[in-house]
């Protein structure tokens, strides 16, 4: 697959996508005031960010732990073999999982990592159990229980031209 064109973006650009990286629910009115521009400008800009799929979407940030998943947990997996077969395979398993949130092929010694977060152990056990043990070509899994986090940001500031969101 070629690599997608990276978009010409413009400093107001830059700027709307800062703001609604901090409030994706600004309104139009809102988010004018907040980069110097008419609502009407704000609209229009957004909409192109949108129309180029710069801006996919808006999501709500789900307090975890409030619903009671107290537990991050990375797991990394390793699979008996990387054939494209055993790859798209696993991939399309993996998608199914309920408690999953991210999972990535990555480089290295482990083939993907995983995040599931969790009420407790016991319910780790049994994602363990039912969902992760089940996926298909698995040789190896190792988990990483996540003690406290220290940052956690939407989108890194540099993409967006910010030293700091």
């Amino acid at each position: 697959m070629p690599e997608p064109e990276t978009e010409a973006l413009d400093s107001v650009d830059l700027r709307i996508l800062r703001e609604l990286v901090r409030d994706g629910r600004a309104s139009d009115v809102a988010l004018g005031e907040r980069v110097h521009l008419s609502s009407t400008a704000a609209a229009r800009r957004r909409k192109l960010l949108e129309e180029r799929g710069i801006l996919r979407g808006y999501t709500a940030d789900l307090d975890l732990t409030r619903l009671g998943y107290s537990i991050g947990v990375l797991v990394q997996i390793e699979l008996r073999s990387q054939a494209e077969k055993v790859l798209i395979e696993f991939e399309e398993a993996v998608v199914r999982c309920p408690s999953m949130s991210f999972c990535s092929f990555v480089s290295g010694d482990i083939d993907f990592v995983m995040m599931v977060h969790v009420r407790s152990f016991d319910d780790y056990d049994r994602v363990y159990r039912k969902e992760l043990s089940t996926l298909p070509h698995v040789a190896r899994i190792r988990s990483s229980f996540l003690m406290h986090a220290v940052a956690t940001r939407p989108v890194a500031p540099s993409v967006v031209g910010s030293a700091s969101l």
